[in-house]
């Protein structure tokens, strides 16, 4: 009885998922952060022009070495900022639509967990992209911002508002196909693994590290496309060129694309392959972890304050 109601918390306790949501949105990115700074990296058409990076440790240990040993975690403090409020909508809004779309049926739905995933995408990406332009700018070799604030005004001064936006469209492009792949793979896995859906620690770590890997490297040629949107690095802009004085910016997805393959070719769409399934693994296995850990905690304590408020009742009586 624990385990169904455990499994049937959505819509009854959306509180519940906002605060799950939130502490693992925000110890996934924390704990994955210098990992997701080194994929930055090597996904940058123009990287450290005197290091040319092999793989993820030896991309890290020129970080270091050249930049200093904070250089992994510069733009963390804003990603530990806006990673709660973005993961509590991610979750909460996942749960709300599967719950609206299966109802009480536990069986496996592959176009229920695409269609929730698609709406999760959507609020999260709302409320994050504007975070992930300022972390990707901060990441860059030789970037020039001081930190989040600085990065952020001078954006807003030189390019305007639409500028943390301007990768939206790219952003949900992308993440639409990850996240959808990502939630069926994960709700099937869970399945096999844990058929009863009870709270098991192992299989939400199996399965959210299965369901990161598996949609990470299809969806790689996006994430490069989204990374020079955000980024807009002087020195593949100026490929663009100007007109009427005025510097043109990459903008939108076949751009993007464009951009790449005079830069670097077919192989330009998978720099950074190793890296970002490296990342997301352990990230969405985390995340998944911590979220049903909460979830699962956070209801515990619930159904113990009812069993306690039902038994004074009683008591009375």
């Amino acid at each position: 009885m624990e385990d169904d109601e455990y499994e049937n918390l959505p819509t009854e306790r959306m509180s519940v998922h906002l605060v799950a949501g939130g502490m693992a949105g925000m110890m996934e990115h924390c704990v994955m952060y210098p990992i997701d700074c080194v994929k930055t990296r090597m996904q940058s058409l123009k990287p450290n022009p005197n290091a040319t990076y092999k793989n993820i440790i030896h991309a890290m240990r020129c970080m270091i070495k050249g930049e200093g040993i904070l250089a992994p975690l510069r733009g963390i403090n804003i990603v530990a900022l806006g990673a709660g409020p973005a993961h509590a909508l991610y979750f909460s809004s996942y749960e709300y639509v599967k719950k609206m779309l299966n109802g009480n049926n536990q069986k496996y739905n592959a176009l229920s967990y695409g269609i929730a995933g698609t709406f999760a995408t959507v609020f999260h990406d709302g409320a994050m992209n504007p975070i992930e332009v300022i972390k990707q700018r901060l990441q860059m070799y030789g970037s020039p911002y001081r930190g989040a604030i600085h990065c952020a005004s001078t954006i807003l001064r030189t390019e305007g508002l639409r500028a943390f936006y301007r990768s939206y469209t790219t952003q949900l492009s992308m993440n639409i196909p990850f996240q959808t792949l990502h939630f069926m793979v994960y709700e099937f896995a869970r399945e096999k693994l844990n058929p009863s859906r009870s709270y098991d620690p192992k299989t939400h770590v199996i399965a959210g590290g299965t369901a990161g890997a598996v949609a990470a490297a299809i969806t790689t040629p996006l994430d490069v496309a989204k990374t020079l949107l955000n980024t807009q690095e002087s020195n593949v802009v100026a490929l663009v060129g100007k007109s009427r004085g005025h510097v043109l910016y990459v903008s939108g997805m076949l751009n993007a694309f464009r951009t790449i393959y005079r830069m670097r070719g077919i192989s330009g769409y998978f720099q950074g392959l190793q890296a970002r399934v490296i990342y997301q693994m352990p990230s969405c296995a985390i995340c998944w972890s911590v979220y049903e850990f909460f979830k699962y905690f956070l209801h515990l304590n619930h159904a113990d304050g009812e069993y306690h408020e039902i038994s004074a009742t009683q008591g009375e009586l």
